[in-house]
């Protein structure tokens, strides 16, 4: 069986980016929902046969660790470390395929984005000011925007003075006469001197990136960039008063740290050029659109950083004037409420990712993710429609079919028969629409359409009823079983994204060497031995 959706001469050099987490309290099942895209789609055009690099890493700078270090009488760098190394151990465990996860904390991180930092200051897009910054006297220091409290503007709620959970970024007029959350306190405006990025120079450029990019984008993602853009784009602050961060490579300025949103969208570039130095690769293939360049980039990451992702780091790539490749894909998840209730870490509602996999299967909440999670919109997961969804898709009907099949009483091999030309045209249809759906980051469709495959695989079998002709003809048990065999062996290619464990072990059972993005045929007798039931039904 062949198809025509792998050219080598059309490979494309592929850069994923995964956001990076806050070091500062475990991964909840929101952080899931917004970085499996990532891995999914990683494994996706690995199995296309592109040259793909997958990046993230821990943000270890900021207020938020600084906080939790003072709370636990810790220094931030103890903070940092325990939660990058938890990172780790829970990504390896939901199976997540980055070729480096790092840290913002790593020396080679910091050297290079100081390196970049330079370069936009020397292009004069970074530039110096004084200007009034909220300052808390009886703290006796200036505030940075999350130690303080205001009233959102936008929703009327109280909200840290960094980000709302609306999803609303404060500006510097807004968190005049805030709150300090420390003490209780009102501040006061005092004047300090920053280094600010020009953002304003860039709105021209920008909208013309989005004009170009948007149709790759998830609505979101749009949205919320042409809300700021409309509004104006306004230069930003890049240093802080703090003690812990990124050194700022200026005279003058060595009093404070690189704002941590600098810090942590560059990660996507100092992964890469760390990651290639080690496979002995030009980074640059990745990021540089030179003569020959075919890259193609996604940036997944949830909501709350859609800005961040399509106008801040655009806007510092073409800032260091050196022909960075902007990102082309924005993979935007909507938020993941919990028992109806949106995740709130002060309120301690989450569900980690943590206490999930202690219980339940990886693969099967890999694809309850991808397959129910917020693509769109935001939705509601409780721990009764995880089990409803596991029961059903997974047992029901997946680990049903390749049960019935390969454990069939009696069969100790694949027997060798005669394909049925109309699964055949199912299974190179679901290939071509699988691919439409992911390149349209259409997850949720794609994951229905494998659903379908494996509906008409039941299908088959139940009409063909292989423990009557097993009896009765056994040329057509041959062919059912065959048949049925085949499906799943291209089943575990087309869920290799989603359901990489799993996948693998169907391999292993028929023999299959590695996974691709193209119809296959088990064409061999293949002996089953030690075939395990592949999914437990989980009692409620």
């Amino acid at each position: 069986m062949k198809n025509d959706l792998i050219k080598n001469e059309n490979r494309k050099n592929v850069l994923i980016g995964g956001a990076w987490p806050y070091a500062n309290s475990s991964l909840h099942l929101g952080h899931l929902a917004a970085l499996i895209s990532g891995d999914f789609l990683k494994r996706y055009h690995e199995l296309l046969g592109d040259n793909v690099l997958y990046v993230s890493g821990t943000d270890c700078h900021g207020t938020p660790i600084t906080e939790r270090a003072k709370k636990e009488n810790v220094e931030p760098k103890d903070i940092a470390e325990k939660y990058h190394n938890e990172f780790k151990e829970i990504f390896n465990k939901m199976n997540f395929s980055y070729d480096l996860y790092t840290k913002t904390d790593d020396d080679y991180h910091k050297k290079h984005v100081e390196d970049m930092f330079l370069k936009m200051y020397k292009n004069k897009y970074i530039y110096s000011k004084m200007n009034l910054q909220p300052y808390c006297e009886h703290c006796g220091k200036f505030e940075a925007d999350r130690e303080l409290e205001i009233i959102c503007p936008n929703c009327g709620l109280v909200s840290k003075g960094d980000q709302c959970d609306c999803g609303y970024v404060p500006t510097e007029e807004d968190l005049v006469g805030a709150t300090c959350r420390t003490c209780g306190n009102k501040t006061v405006q005092k004047e300090n001197t920053h280094l600010y990025i020009a953002l304003s120079k860039f709105q021209n450029q920008i909208e013309k990136y989005v004009e170009k990019n948007q149709k790759f984008w998830r609505i979101a993602s749009v949205n919320e960039t042409e809300k700021y853009l409309k509004e104006g784009l306004k230069d930003r602050a890049v240093t802080r008063d703090l003690s812990w961060g990124v050194d700022i490579p200026i005279e003058g300025f060595e009093d404070k740290k690189m704002y941590v949103w600098i810090d942590a969208v560059l990660g996507y570039v100092t992964a890469t050029q760390k990651i290639c130095e080690e496979k002995g690769i030009n980074w640059e293939d990745f990021w540089k659109d030179n003569n020959n360049s075919n890259i193609k980039m996604y940036m997944c990451h949830g909501k709350d950083n859609i800005t961040f992702h399509t106008i801040i780091l655009p806007v510092l790539l073409m800032a260091m004037e050196e022909n960075y490749h902007l990102p082309d894909v924005m993979v935007a998840s909507q938020y993941l409420n919990i028992n109806s209730e949106k995740i709130s870490k002060s309120k301690g509602n989450g569900i980690t990712i943590g206490q999930m996999v202690e219980k339940y299967n990886v693969d099967s909440l890999r694809y309850y993710m991808i397959a129910y999670g917020p693509e769109n919109k935001d939705v509601d997961f409780t721990i009764e429609n995880y089990i409803n969804i596991h029961n059903s898709d997974i047992v029901n009907k997946f680990g049903n079919f390749v049960n019935r099949t390969l454990k069939f009483k009696g069969l100790t091999e694949i027997p060798v028969g005669v394909m049925d030309t109309q699964v055949l045209k199912k299974i190179n249809e679901t290939y071509k629409i699988v691919s439409e759906y992911i390149e349209n980051l259409e997850f949720k469709k794609a994951c229905g359409k494998i659903i379908d495959l494996i509906e008409i695989g039941n299908k088959y079998y139940d009409e063909r009823k292989p423990w009557i002709q097993k009896k009765e003809n056994l040329d057509e048990f041959n062919n059912t079983i065959y048949t049925c065999t085949n499906v799943i062996a291209n089943l575990s290619n087309l869920l290799e994204p989603i359901m990489p464990q799993t996948s693998s072990k169907l391999r292993g059972y028929l023999k299959i060497e590695k996974p691709s993005w193209e119809p296959i045929e088990v064409k061999e007798k293949i002996f089953l031995d030690n075939i395990e039931v592949l999914f437990e039904r989980i009692n409620k």
